[in-house]
């Protein structure tokens, strides 16, 4: 199944490739042209998730921006880190936050706590300003906290995507060595 997968993935670079000619992009087309950042290939793969990752806690429509440029500058799948931004969305974005918060107060010296949401928005409802306020009440531990995070969850991303590339073949050469082995 995994082979299947990359073989698709593989296919996916020339129709990738193709989008580049169109008009709008005259301008941008010799920086985009850089094979790796559409090449569907282990290491692009892998250093794309790593910046989707990390850049998917970036706050709203600066993300697929900031990931474009991380891609460009790591020389990263710009399609793989568009769609690794994906796992942060409105369900997903307070729980985040929090882990951020708890894991910038283990690195930041003293005790932090958790502002409670009752606190920091009377009444309780739910908004965007509602969440901004919260957000704001989280401060420095959570600006430690979000690259911290970040960075961890690319890291992660990273090995993951190397881990199962190479899985398959780990996999082949364990079954040859196996099959030698009995053969002698």
């Amino acid at each position: 199944m995994l082979c299947s997968l990359r073989r698709w993935l593989r296919a996916l670079e020339p129709r990738a490739r193709a989008q580049l000619d169109r008009d709008w992009l005259a301008r941008v087309r010799p920086w985009l042209e850089r094979r790796e950042l559409f090449r569907f290939q282990r290491q692009p793969l892998a250093r794309g998730v790593a910046a989707g990752l990390f850049c998917g806690l970036i706050p709203g429509p600066l993300q697929i921006p900031g990931t474009l440029l991380v891609c460009a500058w790591l020389r990263g799948n710009i399609v793989a880190g568009g769609v690794a931004t994906f796992y942060t969305n409105p369900l997903t974005t307070v729980p985040l936050y929090a882990l951020a918060f708890y894991l910038g107060a283990l690195v930041m010296p003293g005790t932090q706590t958790l502002p409670a949401w009752s606190s920091v928005v009377p009444g309780g409802d739910f908004s965007v300003q509602a969440l901004g306020a919260w957000m704001q009440a989280l401060g420095t531990p959570l600006l430690v906290g979000l690259p911290t995070l970040g960075l961890v969850m690319s890291v992660l991303g990273y090995a993951t995507v190397q881990l199962l590339w190479l899985g398959p073949a780990l996999q082949r050469k364990r079954r040859l060595a196996r099959g030698r082995s009995s053969a002698a």
